[in-house]
């Protein structure tokens, strides 16, 4: 089978950001398929045109589209854009059995049908973020008349799939609610990438060495992108509130559009260069160790409901590393914290945080107890192979259905 995949935002483990795609594209070519790998590329480059290179067996094609999560909303849109219309052209010149397409963007939807109707194929849609409920509601998207040409753009992409991907059973209750039958739609979260994060102590010290973080410390680690739905500057009041615990140390590791805004915080309340430390992104290939000196790792946002249904690449990430996993939403993951015991769920209120984060501590041996439960959470139900499984039957699914109609 031929798959043309389309992600604006393919990254490898040498490079920063998370690397679904990748993984689930290398083991579609270990499967025995073909996997045409339309993507952008993002840094700066006097390159203007496509250019091709071999990674794991499959054949990506980089398009330069300059791209950060420092970019305000404009000019975000124009790199959507620019890639949209960029890669349905490209895409439709070449041979292919299949168009797997992901998002975000949700722009992507435009290339794959276009692609997808040139080439007479069926076309598999991946949902990583419900759009434009999303953008919506962290107040991203306001204009009525770009709120309407999204929601129809999602009921174009719905329409011309011959299966949906949604990455959490919130995302599935959606698709489902935008029209697509539910026996069309795959439920494929994230996956925790047991091999690579597996916890190494003399890393994790080695880590905090570099860093002046005493082994004595509980370390509270976020490691993702600072942006406006993260709500990073939770941690720095959850510093704070616990700078006079000197048990604890609060680390932040990444970069994006409040960046700046955090790290002011963090001076205003004197927690930064006191009990937090703040660190720019770091490639895939050195979270590793990051997490290996990380005692309980979070995943934040901001207080939305829609924001519930999501599935950060960084929630796994914290599985496979068998760190106790703390979460300050409710939603799936709060109740897979729950059945599986494996970290907690932090109250929005930061007093309150704090003194369950105390609590945790208190009883000793409980946080080592509960990361050991993330990393059997993560063995048992979320391991690499397992979910981009469910990935390739629901493409190898749609291809057949459409031989068999054809």
């Amino acid at each position: 089978m031929r798959i043309i995949y389309l992600h604006q935002y393919f990254t490898t483990p040498s490079m920063s950001g998370g690397t679904r795609s990748y993984e689930i594209g290398r083991r579609l070519v270990a499967a025995g398929h073909t996997v045409e790998m339309i993507t952008s590329w993002r840094e700066d480059s006097d390159v203007r045109d496509w250019r091709q290179e071999r990674i794991e067996g499959m054949r990506v094609h980089w398009l330069p589209v300059p791209y950060s999560n420092s970019m305000g909303f404009v000019d975000r849109l124009r790199a959507f854009m620019r890639f949209a219309f960029g890669a349905g052209r490209y895409a439709a010149t070449l041979e292919g059995d299949v168009i797997f397409a992901t998002s975000t963007p949700l722009t992507i939807a435009l290339p794959a049908v276009h692609a997808a109707r040139k080439l007479g194929v069926p076309m598999v849609f991946e949902v990583r973020d419900l759009w434009p409920e999303l953008p919506i509601a962290i107040g991203a998207l306001k204009n009525p008349v770009l709120i309407q040409m999204a929601r129809r753009l999602e009921r174009h992409a719905y329409r011309n799939s011959a299966r949906v991907v949604a990455l959490s059973p919130g995302m599935a209750e959606g698709v489902i609610r935008g029209g697509v039958a539910p026996e069309l739609v795959t439920v494929a979260p994230n996956s925790a990438d047991l091999e690579t994060f597996q916890r190494d102590p003399d890393a994790g010290l080695r880590f905090r060495r570099e860093l002046g973080i005493p082994a004595s410390k509980v370390l509270v680690g976020y490691t993702g992108t600072l942006g406006r739905i993260n709500g990073v500057e939770y941690l720095v009041r959850l510093a704070a509130a616990l700078r006079d615990d000197r048990r604890f140390h609060f680390l932040i590791v990444g970069d994006g559009l409040e960046r700046a805004e955090i790290e002011a915080l963090a001076n205003a309340e004197s927690v930064l260069g006191d009990n937090l430390t703040m660190l720019s992104s770091v490639p895939k290939s050195s979270m590793p160790a990051v997490l290996s000196g990380v005692d309980i790792a979070t995943s934040l946002f901001v207080p939305l409901r829609e924001m519930e249904s999501n599935s950060a690449n960084k929630f796994f990430d914290a599985l496979a590393s068998g760190c106790c996993v703390a979460i300050n939403y409710g939603g799936w993951q709060a109740a897979l914290i729950e059945d599986a015991d494996c970290g907690l769920k932090l109250s929005v209120n930061i007093d309150e945080a704090a003194r369950a984060l105390q609590a945790l501590i208190d009883r000793d041996g409980e946080f080592q107890r509960r990361g050991a439960n993330a990393r059997k959470l993560a063995l048992e139900r979320f391991s690499r192979d397992h979910i981009a499984g469910r990935v390739r039957a629901a493409i190898e699914d749609a291809v057949l259905t459409s031989s068999r109609n054809s």
